[in-house]
This record gives C-alpha cells, sequence and structure tokens, in this order.
C-alpha cells in the first residue's frame, strides 16, 4: 500500500476541470464555480479566491477483502487517462447511525446487502476511481470520491450511481453532493 497522499479539490477560476454542474443529491449543494483544481501533496495550498476546497487523503482500504482488492487491482485502470474527458467528484457524508456500528456491521450493509464493490466491479476498467477519506480531517464529509470516465463511458457512470444509490448503504447517506467535470 503506498503512503497516504493528500488531496485537495479546489473550486474557482482556476483548474484544469471545467465544471458541468453542482447538484445537491441529499442535503445542501456546494457554491457555483467554472473550475476545479485537484491538488496533490502536502503543501497543496487552495488557490486564492476558491468558492470552496474539499481536502481527503487516501488511506488503507477498509471494507475490502484480499480477493476483492486483488481483483479491482486486475481491473481498474489508473486515472488520467487521455480518454477520460469526464469526471465527477461525489462528496459523501453518513450519518451518525452509520458510525455507531461496528466495523463488521457497516461491512455487512456495504457490500453483502448492498454489493457496493460487486456494483463498483461492473463497471471497470470504464470508471477509474479513487477514494479519499476525510472524516478525520475535520472536513464537513466523510468520503470524497473522485472518477474519471470517457464520455462513452459517462451513461453507465450514471447507472452505476443510480444502483448504488439504491442499495440499503444509501440510508445511511445524510448529505451528497455530485460535481460534474469535463476537461478543457
Amino acid at each position: 500500500m503506498p503512503p497516504p497522499l493528500p488531496v485537495l479539490f479546489a473550486a474557482g477560476d482556476a483548474g484544469p476541470w471545467q465544471v458541468e454542474r453542482i447538484a445537491a443529491v441529499a442535503g445542501p449543494g456546494l457554491a457555483p464555480a467554472p473550475r476545479l483544481a485537484v491538488l496533490e501533496g502536502a503543501a497543496a495550498a487552495p488557490p486564492a479566491g476558491a468558492a470552496w476546497t474539499l481536502r481527503g487523503t487516501t488511506s488503507n482500504t477498509r471494507y475490502s477483502m484480499r480477493a476483492e482488492l486483488d481483483a479491482m487491482g486486475a481491473r481498474q485502470e489508473g486515472l488520467g487517462r487521455p480518454a477520460a474527458t469526464r469526471a465527477a467528484l461525489i462528496p459523501i457524508r453518513k450519518s451518525a447511525a452509520w458510525w455507531d456500528l461496528a466495523q463488521d456491521e457497516r461491512r455487512t450493509i456495504f457490500e453483502e446487502q448492498s454489493r457496493h464493490i460487486g456494483i463498483g466491479m461492473d463497471y471497470l476498467p470504464g470508471v477509474a476511481r479513487r477514494l479519499h477519506h476525510c472524516r478525520e480531517l475535520g472536513e464537513p464529509f466523510d468520503f470524497l470520491t473522485w472518477f474519471e470516465f470517457a464520455p462513452a463511458d459517462e451513461a453507465a457512470f450514471d447507472s452505476m450511481l443510480d444502483r448504488l444509490r439504491a442499495t440499503p448503504e444509501w440510508r445511511f447517506v445524510e448529505h451528497e453532493v455530485e460535481v460534474r467535470l469535463s476537461s478543457g
């Protein structure tokens, strides 16, 4: 496992990603902004005048079994693929009821009941993703999920989101925002 990578998502007037839309799925949305920058590393600082920033860090996997990690690793392609000119940032905060559950209870809801990993696997390698944890950082969300995909895979990405949002796990989501982006 590589060391944790701090990542800063900064919405404002600068950045390689053009914001297509920001939609509140559950709870309040985020302020509008025309661009998004994804800045990696501990020294990353938000640009002046950012409409909003969200911080997260990559971390150890918390709900995946070894066989699942190996299967994902064999199928998922990396971020930054030239054809992946579409992206989505989805910040999520889960309820206190979720965090009151023990790790094994969360795992049961996450995969055995909801098939979160299994659903995501159905969309590999077209949809690449990286999860950032931020609950421990005092951020307004628990997770920031970054997705990249080619325009031809956008309908599949939408299908994946619909399937995930229809699972028992999503009963525990109290705040979710969907930020859709395109490069250029």
